[in-house]
C-alpha cells in the first residue's frame, strides 16, 4: 500500500511522470510545456532554434547586404530568395518537438518578413482585358521536341513571340513552323522575334560578349509603336572554386540597361532569358527602370527554370512607358529546359 500511495501522490502532483524525467501525453507533449527533466522551462528551451529563426529573418531582411565579394554569394542568395522561407516549417517542427515558446516566438520574425516580401505573389493579380499577348521562350539548343515547342507557341495565341538560344540546326524549323501564324520575323545571332504585326528598325545590342545575343526592333501594334528588346544574357555558373560566377552576365546587364535607357520610343518591352531574377541586385541596370509583368499581374511565383522542377524566374517579360500588364503566366512544359513565359498587355497612356 505504501508503494501505491507514493505513486498516486506523484501522479496527482504533476499529472505526469515528469518527476522521473518522463513527458506528458498529447500531440508533441502540448499538454505539458512546463519544465523538462533538466529543469529548463519552455522559455529557456530551444535557444538554438530561436537563433536559427533570427538568422533566417536577417537573411530575408538584409539580403542586399550579403556581399558579392566572396563567390557572389549575394546574387546567389537573391536568385533563390523565396526558398529561404522553407526554413520556417523545418524550424517550426523543431520548436514544437522541443516545446519551446522562445523558438515559436522567434519564428514570427521570418514569417512576417517572408509574407511582406512575397505574400503578394500568392494572390492572383490578373484582371481586365488586354490588347495583345507576348511570349518569351528559351527554346534550348538541345531541345528534344522542336515540333512540339512550335505547336505550343502557336497555341499560346500570342501576337509577339521572342525566342532565345536558337541553334543553327533548329532555326529553319522555327522559321518554317511559325511562318503561317507570324508573317513577320527577325533573327540576330541566337535570338529572334516573330510577330503578327510589322517589324522594323532591327539593330543588334552589344552585350560586350563578342557575338550577338540581343537586339532591338520596333513593332507596329494596332495601338501604336512599341520598342521590343530581345535578350539572352550570359549564363551563370556555380563552381566550387569560384562560387557563383556572374561577372560576364553583370557586364552584359549593364550594357542592356544602357541601351534601354537610351531608347527614344516611349513604350518599351524587354523579352528574354536574363539568367537572373528580379531580386538579383546585379540586374539593377535593367530592373530599376522596368516593370515585371509577373510581379504586377501574375498568379504565384511564375518560376520558369529548370522546367522539370522550376525554382527560379530567370525568363523575364518587362515593360515601361504606359504598357499595363493584365496577365502573366508560364506555358506548359515542352522539349526545352525552360518554361515559356507569357504576358498580356493593355496599351495605356
Amino acid at each position: 500500500m505504501a508503494q501505491a500511495d507514493s505513486t498516486d501522490r506523484t501522479a496527482d502532483a504533476g499529472g505526469t511522470d515528469t518527476a522521473r524525467g518522463g513527458r506528458s501525453g498529447g500531440f508533441l507533449g502540448l499538454r505539458d510545456w512546463g519544465r523538462d527533466a533538466r529543469g529548463s522551462n519552455t522559455w529557456r528551451r530551444g535557444l538554438v532554434i530561436a537563433v536559427l529563426a533570427v538568422v533566417t529573418a536577417v537573411l530575408l531582411a538584409f539580403h542586399a547586404e550579403v556581399p558579392n565579394s566572396v563567390g557572389n554569394l549575394g546574387s546567389l542568395l537573391e536568385t533563390f530568395l523565396p526558398w529561404v522561407g522553407l526554413a520556417v516549417p523545418v524550424l517550426l517542427v523543431a520548436a514544437l518537438l522541443r516545446r519551446s515558446a522562445t523558438a515559436l516566438t522567434a519564428l514570427l520574425l521570418p514569417v512576417a518578413l517572408w509574407a511582406n516580401l512575397f505574400g503578394g505573389q500568392l494572390t492572383d493579380k490578373s484582371g481586365g482585358k488586354g490588347d495583345w499577348t507576348v511570349v518569351s521562350h528559351n527554346v534550348a539548343a538541345e531541345n528534344t521536341d522542336v515540333p512540339g515547342t512550335i505547336r505550343g507557341l502557336v497555341a499560346s495565341g500570342a501576337q509577339i513571340v521572342a525566342l532565345e538560344e536558337l541553334a543553327g540546326g533548329h532555326l529553319r524549323a522555327y522559321e518554317t513552323g511559325l511562318s503561317d501564324a507570324y508573317p513577320y520575323h527577325a533573327v540576330e545571332g541566337t535570338v529572334g522575334l516573330w510577330s503578327k504585326y510589322p517589324i522594323s528598325g532591327v539593330s543588334p545590342v552589344d552585350l560586350r560578349m563578342g557575338w550577338t545575343r540581343a537586339f532591338r526592333a520596333q513593332v507596329a501594334t494596332p495601338q501604336g509603336p512599341v520598342a521590343v528588346y530581345v535578350a539572352h544574357l550570359p549564363s551563370v555558373r556555380l563552381k566550387a572554386e569560384g562560387g557563383f560566377t556572374v561577372d560576364q552576365r553583370d557586364v552584359s546587364a549593364q550594357a542592356l540597361g544602357n541601351a534601354i535607357q537610351a531608347e527614344r520610343v516611349s513604350r518599351v518591352l524587354l523579352l528574354g532569358d536574363l539568367n537572373g531574377t528580379m531580386n538579383d541586385r546585379s540586374l539593377a541596370p535593367v530592373t530599376s527602370q522596368m516593370r515585371s509583368a509577373q510581379g504586377a499581374a501574375g498568379d504565384g511565383f511564375g518560376f520558369s527554370w529548370p522546367a522539370a522542377f522550376p525554382m527560379a524566374r530567370i525568363d523575364q517579360i518587362m515593360s515601361k512607358g504606359g504598357l499595363q500588364p493584365v496577365d502573366s503566366r508560364t506555358l506548359p512544359r515542352d522539349g526545352s529546359d525552360h518554361l515559356a513565359v507569357a504576358a498580356t498587355y493593355r496599351y495605356g497612356s
